[in-house]
């Protein structure tokens, strides 16, 4: 059988539907199977040993070519390659027009893809030959074994130990990790406050303390992971940090990958290194606003999430701003509700507060819809105190010391109040 699997982006898009590549290859050994993906997103997916073929395209370009109606070079040419195989299914797990379109260019002679309610752009049903039902609260990760399952009839992991994240790391990943490293012994976090988008960020000058109660309760260095256009947002990170136990790094994503398979502990919000992580096996410390862990986050119940719930958009919101988010301010808000998705329990007690300080975690997407793709509206995220991250560095590091674990996570709400 020859099967066609449309995920066209982003990293983290990709990462995700990388259980559901690991799941058709255990089921179906003998298979071909070919991934269209966008050219900027392709890296990942490079030289994967599963793969059978990968086809990178810029979809841009292929909609100005059908859309005009000329016969532009570039897109005749990735129509070519898009149809060299004679697709027997083809799996669109974007769920958006193009993606359907694409998908249906292929010539595949059954396109399957998520039924009305589980899609981002529900017209592309049109394009689809049969629709699988997905219950609404799914992680994305299990919504995409669910296709291939309802799909194809194929066994699929019911749960997170079972997952597996297929990603080739060439040498010079490794030697990029190996550099970026150098001088931490191996006891080193990873922080990665970039994201894209204005609330998916969190302030700068909180995770440079952060790094400084990494080093004082952990005796970890802190390796600031930035990637294009974020440089300035790594040295702010740097500038406020005050151990001298913190390092700047850019590496390419399969170098990022292994530099974070390594790394005792991740920090970071709702993007794609964090995804990358999760495929890695680290600990994580997810820092969540307006958008879901239980959808967007790790699915290994022995990791972390903090998230602001006290926000008037709290679920659905993929939006670039919020509303009802107070500025950035370096006092001390009203006592606000935050909970910690964790596997034990920490009390605040027993976390040093001379981390101190409050800050801002900004998360989320953007809708089609949403008038601050255009006008570009910067709206900061929500508070977060510090104190709450280091309850869940403290939790990650209890169960790696094997102190205590527990197999079903729990929401453990707390009132932070200023000091």
């Amino acid at each position: 059988m020859r099967i066609l699997i449309v995920k066209l982006g982003s990293i983290g898009d990709i990462v995700h539907t990388l259980p559901a590549l690991a799941a058709l290859r255990a089921a179906m050994p003998r298979a071909e199977i070919s991934w269209v993906v966008e050219r900027r997103s392709a890296e990942i997916l490079r030289d994967n040993p599963l793969l059978d073929r990968l086809i990178e395209v810029d979809t841009k370009a292929l909609r100005r070519g059908l859309m005009s109606g000329e016969t532009l070079r570039a897109p005749r040419q990735q129509l070519r390659r898009l149809r060299a195989s004679a697709f027997d299914v083809a799996l669109d797990f974007q769920g958006l027009l193009k993606s359907a379109s694409i998908a249906r260019l292929s010539g595949a002679r059954r396109v399957f893809g998520y039924s009305r309610e589980g899609l981002r752009e529900p017209p592309s049903t049109l394009l689809l030959s049969k629709r699988i039902h997905v219950p609404k609260h799914t992680h994305v990760i299990f919504k995409a074994l669910q296709l291939v399952n309802g799909a194809l009839d194929l066994p699929i992991p019911v749960n997170s130990s079972e997952l597996s994240f297929p990603i080739s790391i060439p040498q010079q990943a490794e030697g990029e990790a190996f550099e970026a490293a150098a001088g931490t012994g191996g006891s080193y976090a990873i922080l990665n406050p970039g994201g894209g988008w204005p609330t998916k960020l969190w302030n700068p000058e909180r995770f440079g303390k952060l790094a400084d109660a990494l080093w004082a309760s952990f005796g970890l260095h802190s390796i600031v992971t930035h990637g294009p256009g974020e440089k300035e947002l790594a040295q702010a990170v740097l500038n406020a940090s005050e151990s001298g136990h913190t390092r700047p790094a850019s590496v390419s994503l399969k170098g990022f990958y292994s530099l974070v398979k390594k790394s005792k502990v991740y920090v970071g919000g709702d993007t794609g290194p964090t995804h990358i992580a999760v495929a890695a096996g680290t600990p994580i410390v997810g820092l969540f606003g307006p958008t879901e862990w239980w959808r967007n986050g790790s699915p290994n119940p022995d990791d972390i999430c903090v998230e602001r719930t006290d926000i008037d958009c709290r679920v659905d919101c993929h939006r670039r701003a919020v509303e009802s988010i107070s500025p950035v301010t370096d006092q001390v808000p009203e006592p606000v509700d935050v909970q910690v998705n964790a596997g034990a329990r920490t009390d605040l007690d027993e976390v040093d507060r001379s981390a101190g300080g409050l800050g801002d975690l900004r998360e989320s997407k953007p809708q089609a819809d949403d008038p601050s793709h255009d006008i570009g509206l910067h709206e900061p995220g929500p508070d977060l105190p510090i104190e709450i991250v280091v309850i869940g560095l403290a939790e990650i590091d209890q169960r790696r010391a094997g102190l205590h674990r527990s197999s079903r996570p729990r929401t453990d709400k707390r009132r932070v109040e200023g000091p």
